[in-house]
Formats: C-alpha cells, sequence, structure tokens
C-alpha cells in the first residue's frame, strides 16, 4: 500500500466522526486543571533544586567538608594568639565563622541560575503558566537546606573541640533561623548577578569581589575594637557585623535586639531591591 494511502486511511481513523464527537465531549466536559498558586510552585521548583544535589551529590562538599575545614583551621591557628587558647576563641569564633561561611555559601545561587540560562531552562520555565518568580524562589528554598545543613555541621565540630552555647537549645536555633532568614534575602544579590553575567566564571568572580571583603572587614574573626578608626566605622556598620553579632549574643544566652533590628532591616532592604531588580531581568532576558 502506497505512503499517500496509509496517510488517508490513517486520517479516516483519526478524524472518524463518532471519535471526533467523543472527544470533543470529553474535552468541554472537564475542566482545565487549576493554576498552581505560588508557594506550590515555588516549593516545586525548590524540590527541583533538591533532586540535583541527589543526581549530584559533590555539591555537598562547600556545606560540609569546606565549614569543618575553616572550623579547625582558624580555631587552631588563631586561637592561642588571640584568646590565649582554643577554648575561649571558639566560644567567640564559632557564631562568626557560621555567619561567614553561609553567606558566602549564597553565591552559589546565582552561579546555578546562570547555568540553566546558559542551558536554555528557562526559555522553558516562562512558557508555564506559572507564578512568574516561581522558579527563582524555588532556587532559594532549595539553598534554604544548604544553609541548615552547613550551620548543623559548624555547629556539631564546635561543640566536639569544645563551643558550649549559654543560651542553649533555643538560642541555638534562634541564631541559625536569624541567619538563614539573612542568607534567603542575600542571595537575591546573585539571583541578579547569574542573570546579568555572561559564565558560571563571571558569576564566581563577582560574587568572590564582593563577598570576601563583606565578610573578612567584619567581627567575625576579632573584635572591632582593636582596628584603626576608620576601619572600626565601615566593619561596625556592615551587615555581616550585626548578623554576626546577633548570632553570636542569641546563642549566648542575650537578646541583642539592636542587632536583630539591623539584621532584618538589611535583608528587607537586599529582598526588596534586589528582588526587584532580578524579576525585571528575568522578564526581559
Amino acid at each position: 500500500m502506497s505512503t499517500a494511502t496509509d496517510r488517508t486511511d490513517l486520517d479516516d481513523v483519526v478524524l472518524a466522526e463518532p471519535d471526533r464527537e467523543r472527544l470533543s465531549a470529553l474535552l468541554v466536559g472537564q475542566e482545565r486543571p487549576p493554576r498552581p498558586s505560588a508557594l506550590s510552585a515555588s516549593l516545586t521548583f525548590g524540590w527541583r533544586a533538591m533532586l540535583k544535589i541527589k543526581h549530584v551529590p559533590e555539591q555537598l562538599f562547600d556545606v560540609t567538608a569546606f565549614p569543618i575545614m575553616l572550623v579547625l583551621m582558624y580555631t587552631y591557628l588563631f586561637g592561642g594568639a588571640l584568646a590565649g587558647s582554643t577554648e575561649e576563641y571558639i566560644q567567640f569564633l564559632l557564631p562568626g565563622i557560621m555567619v561567614m561561611s553561609v553567606v558566602m555559601i549564597t553565591m552559589y545561587t546565582g552561579v546555578a541560575v546562570n547555568t540553566d540560562i546558559a542551558k536554555g531552562v528557562f526559555d522553558r520555565f516562562r512558557t508555564l503558566p506559572i507564578w512568574r518568580p516561581a522558579p527563582m524562589v524555588g532556587y532559594l528554598l532549595g539553598d534554604v537546606l544548604r544553609y541548615l545543613l552547613a550551620s548543623f555541621v559548624m555547629l556539631t565540630v564546635g561543640m566536639i573541640i569544645g563551643f558550649r552555647p549559654d543560651g542553649g537549645v533555643l538560642g541555638v536555633l534562634a541564631g541559625i533561623a536569624l541567619l538563614v532568614v539573612f542568607s534567603f534575602a542575600f542571595s537575591w544579590i546573585w539571583t541578579m548577578f547569574g542573570l546579568m553575567l555572561r559564565s558560571e566564571k563571571s558569576v564566581m568572580g563577582v560574587s568572590m569581589m564582593v563577598i570576601f571583603p563583606l565578610t573578612f572587614l567584619s567581627n567575625v574573626f576579632v573584635d572591632p575594637k582593636t582596628m584603626p578608626g576608620w576601619l572600626q566605622a565601615f566593619v561596625n556598620n556592615s551587615p555581616v557585623t550585626h548578623l554576626a553579632t546577633a548570632v553570636r549574643e542569641l546563642m549566648a544566652g542575650e537578646w541583642p535586639a539592636a542587632d536583630i533590628a539591623w539584621t532584618l532591616g538589611w535583608a528587607g532592604v537586599f529582598l526588596v531591591v534586589f528582588g526587584v531588580v532580578t524579576m525585571r531581568l528575568y522578564n526581559r532576558k
């Protein structure tokens, strides 16, 4: 039988009147599935980020091996010189180094966004009938697990080598919660860079240029009182300093209302400013 005949027979089967009537009745009789809510869409993309970690578990090195290395290295290198003993220094260092590590981890959000753009995945996302910011929010929700994992890994190592939080479980959980909230908002900076820059290396390079001065020029390692006056002016007003102080005091059983307020204020600024810029870039990309 010829190809033309085959095609004609196929058309007769597919477009037969009874079949068309049944198909039409089925489509008309059924309602279209409801559009997913903003929360549902965001959680779905967050789960996608988790599945990527499942298939590439090496991504967890930066929230496991890297934090352990930082805690041990800075404690035993500088503890004796700065505080007289590692046991005393770890009480000051651990909350600060936890802040530094988690804030540094946030830059990988921008790298992941840039990678998906290069692969063309975001072109598919924009065609879906979903809340527009859902892919971005999903990335950040997925990274929240990374922040929590890094925090608890560092806390465990610190407890092993002598860290004792006077604030107990509630103080520790409050400090980690504040750190996660700030990191979630801070990550919007890197989503913006992920959309603006053309390659992963560019995102990494710019991120390092911002994060390193911001984290090292803070009270993570030492009390700012030992610094020159001009440097104290910057350090004392740094968002990382306010965050490190708040986390440190919460874990010590105190309630640093001013530093908590500053930290939440900075988080709100990052979320509003860079969140809006990110979504404008995303809609125009």
